[in-house]
């Protein structure tokens, strides 16, 4: 028997390790050596962030729950190490395979690491080249020691290459947030506010913002949200955002009564917004990759993006953070003008059983 230790800590890494748990179950169902323990650091730790996930997506609960809980990044980082390590002191693993770009990806690496464990990376060698980013410290340090990359992409493949590592390290697999997405492309069902707002195919806009750049400064996001609205004219658009912030923002925005600010939303209910919405405005890099494989504009309010196939391939457009920007790309939008985009390779929902087909020649 050979176990891996599958890390989650945050939203984002609960996408993308489901499909993975479901393949290695296949796989044992048809005598494979690999096993798996799950290991949910807590970084996300409420119920909204983490809970309902777990269910939406049939992930089982976890093993071990290190549960971190709030705090500064420092904070998480020293936490988690310092949990996972008596983990690993306790009873230990073959591999630690990580998913993503979170606090908890390059944390877990460096325990894993340190104690004699390799480590695989799910989505290595993805780069935005911008170090105000703490994700990308993240995956920085995180490839700086991981021993088997699964990439998503050829320009990840070649900024691995570019630093050294070699192509049998580098195993191109693609997307396991494509798996979950096609997976549950059924089941995808519209929130509360899709009847409570009258929204309409087509006929709406979906919002999401949390990165420094936009949100930390109040007038800078209102500009951005009176930059939307006008835009958008007049179409409705959906914003879910934390509570305590759409009560600052209905305070400071009175003037925009397009704007719907709405409670977080899970991943069935986000998705179908997305899915027939007439466009997506965020910073989110995830998101993008789902409004490309969904055929829906997507406009990103950033200078970079780790993930440049979304622009180059899909439908996403980098717009920028001034709120001045957004003028031109919604009318091409609305006019009807957007590019079509296509599917980047390998992007077909089978990412996880060439990601699990490896682990089993790796660790033979």
């Amino acid at each position: 028997m050979t176990r891996i230790d599958l890390i989650a800590g945050a939203r984002p890494n609960f996408m993308k390790i489901a499909p993975i748990i479901d393949a290695l179950n296949a796989a044992r169902s048809r005598g494979s050596h690999l096993r798996f323990r799950l290991i949910h650091t807590g970084q996300h730790y409420d119920r909204a962030m983490s809970g309902s996930f777990f269910e939406e997506l049939g992930i089982p609960d976890p093993d071990i729950n290190l549960e971190v809980g709030s705090g500064t990044q420092a904070e998480q980082t020293a936490a988690i190490m310092m949990n996972y390590e008596k983990v690993l002191a306790k009873d230990t693993s073959q591999l630690c395979l990580v998913v993503g770009d979170v606090t908890s990806t390059m944390a877990c690496s460096i325990v894993a690491r340190k104690m004699g464990i390799p480590v695989a990376h799910v989505e290595g060698g993805i780069r935005s080249n911008d170090w105000t980013m703490p994700e990308e410290i993240n995956r920085v340090v995180t490839d700086s020691i991981t021993n088997w990359f699964f990439t998503t992409s050829d320009r990840a493949n070649d900024n691995l290459r570019r630093a050294g590592v070699g192509d049998d390290r580098i195993l191109f697999v693609g997307n396991t947030m494509i798996d979950t997405l096609l997976k549950h492309a059924e089941r995808l069902r519209p929130p509360a506010c899709w009847s409570a707002l009258g929204l309409k195919p087509n006929h709406y806009f979906v919002v999401t913002l949390h990165r420094p750049a936009n949100v930390d400064g109040e007038q800078h996001l209102l500009g951005l949200l009176r930059a939307i609205a006008e835009g958008t004219r007049g179409l409705p658009v959906v914003f879910p955002v934390h509570p305590r912030t759409a009560k600052n923002l209905r305070e400071g925005g009175q003037a925009l009564p397009s704007m719907h600010y709405v409670d977080p939303l899970g991943y069935l209910e986000f998705n179908y917004l997305v899915k027939h919405a007439k466009g997506v405005i965020t910073d989110s890099g995830g998101i993008t990759e789902e409004t490309t494989v969904l055929g829906v504009p997507c406009l990103t309010l950033r200078d970079n993006t780790e993930r440049p196939e979304t622009v180059t391939i899909g439908t996403n457009e980098l717009i920028g953070t001034d709120p001045a920007k957004l003028a031109p790309a919604l009318q091409r939008l609305m006019a009807g003008q957007w590019k079509k985009g296509a599917i980047p390779p390998l992007w077909d929902g089978k990412t996880a059983e060439r990601i699990v087909e490896q682990l089993e020649k790796l660790l033979a």
